[in-house]
């Protein structure tokens, strides 16, 4: 009776105001009939949850009539499985989570997304002595390295802890994560092999490597590195500029230029759910596009005050000022070299909350080039297989329903005669074109990775 007591309390408070401290809202107006109105999201801490805190904060949730909780989780693993045992009603994902479970990566779960949650966001970063060590290869313009710097500038030193006998550790937060994907993507575009997976009998994905790449949960990864047992990572922030302002590492390159406007993190939910409560999984969705247009209205006029919610600790828990240096429009690279990235953070321009097979389609190729995937697969696997897990569908409906409500409108959102695929780009460090309708044509542009018919046993890679 206690219990109930206090759950109803909260819920009544909750109603009253929109408290950082209560995590539930109430409206009586929501246009459908929702099949579930009470809901637990999950996240990490990160600053790209932050549609999650703002659809909270705003009351865009109450709008629709749901009472939320967001609950910050320990890791990617445990958030997973947390919405595939309905523990979760949903959560923010890394966008590789749903495509991974999907095909059997790991865990196998149906496992689908209707709204990409930003763009950009991540970083990588070294340790001082790693970041001495490659100075002399980069070039310099008064007196600042010039930027974007690729892995060429580290080679020689991966090569030089080759020489002496020592292994090359680097951190990434999921073997299904964007950070590893691109951390990968960067190391071989400067020639330097990541290693490869090769299920079941192996998934270290270190088969074969010049650097190792090991997961590291992503607020413990300054603290990781400073104690010696990784010497770089990537992860999303603040957890790079935490490390500048720790003084213990240097970001050297944002995911912005490795791949611009990359597709980060989406919002999961399992399919099984998604069938089940297709009102109230579109009524969230609309508060999330929300949420975005918020973020990014005014040329980002609303994120200092994203900061001030995002460093509460029941969200990302940082100092304000570690996360304002990359999410309001700058980056620090070298202690003191802080630079303008006005679009390191995106959350709704530039069509940053649509899910488009092409973006998880891209996904699929990395994971084939790394052997995740270890065999040939034609291109139609994987446009059917990014159609299982994106449903563009269902975010145009709650798009619609809000031009109906007077809350966005048509031109915010991409045409009706969209065709799920983003036209062909080369918009990558190395400057390979990237066409989501032909994998199979990208993929065979890489000297470093799988190709065609091409498989990894006994650690090799055979024809």
């Amino acid at each position: 009776m206690k219990q109930t007591r206090i759950i109803t309390i909260k819920k009544l408070v909750a109603a009253l105001t929109v408290s950082s401290l209560c995590s539930f809202t109430f409206s009586a107006n929501a246009a459908e009939k929702l099949e579930k109105d009470s809901l637990k999201l999950g996240f990490i801490k990160l600053t790209d949850m932050a549609p999650l805190a703002v659809a909270l904060e705003k009351g865009y949730f109450e709008d629709e009539g749901l009472y939320v909780q967001v609950e910050a989780q320990a890791n990617w693993k445990v958030l997973l499985d947390r919405v595939i045992d309905g523990e979760l009603d949903g959560a923010h994902m890394l966008a590789g989570q749903p495509i991974g479970a999907t095909i059997g990566f790991g865990t196998k779960a149906d496992i689908i997304t209707a709204f990409s949650m930003d763009l950009n966001g991540n970083a990588i970063t070294v340790s001082n002595d790693l970041w001495q060590q490659m100075k002399p290869q980069i070039p310099i313009k008064d007196g600042k390295p010039v930027h974007p710097i690729k892995a060429d500038a580290l080679r020689p030193v991966v090569d030089k802890f080759k020489s002496e006998g020592k292994t090359f550790n680097m951190g990434m937060v999921f073997p299904v994560s964007t950070h590893n994907y691109e951390l990968r993507y960067w190391l071989a575009a400067g020639g330097i092999k990541p290693g490869f997976y090769a299920p079941p009998q192996d998934i270290s994905g270190q088969l074969d490597a010049d650097a190792l790449l090991s997961v590291t949960p992503p607020p413990q990864m300054p603290s990781t590195m400073d104690s010696g047992t990784i010497v770089g990572y990537c992860v999303g922030e603040p957890w790079n500029q935490q490390a500048v302002f720790k003084g213990i590492g240097v970001p050297v390159i944002s995911d912005y230029e490795i791949w611009k406007n990359n597709p980060e993190k989406v919002f999961g939910v399992s399919k099984d759910w998604a069938d089940k409560n297709p009102n109230t999984h579109k009524a969230v969705i609309k508060a999330l596009i929300r949420a975005a247009m918020w973020l990014d209205a005014d040329s980002n006029k609303n994120r200092p005050e994203a900061v001030a919610m995002l460093s509460q600790s029941q969200y990302v828990g940082a100092d304000p000022e570690v996360i304002a240096n990359s999410m309001t429009g700058t980056f620090e690279y070298e202690k003191g070299d802080k630079r303008d990235l006005p679009d390191f953070n995106v959350f709704f321009r530039h069509n940053a909350t649509y899910p488009y097979y092409s973006d998880a389609i891209w996904y699929l190729t990395q994971m084939r080039r790394w052997g995740q995937i270890n065999e040939f697969k034609p291109d139609a696997w994987y446009i059917e297989t990014a159609k299982k897990v994106y449903r563009p569908g269902i975010y145009r409906a709650a798009a619609k329903a809000l031009i109906a409500d007077g809350k966005a409108k048509a031109s915010d959102f991409p045409a009706d005669t969209e065709t799920g695929f983003k036209a062909p780009t080369g918009d990558f460090i190395d400057g390979i074109v990237y066409d989501g309708s032909k994998p199979n044509d990208y993929l065979s542009q890489f000297t470093i990775g799988l190709k065609g018919k091409q498989t990894v046993v006994d650690g090799k890679v055979v024809e």
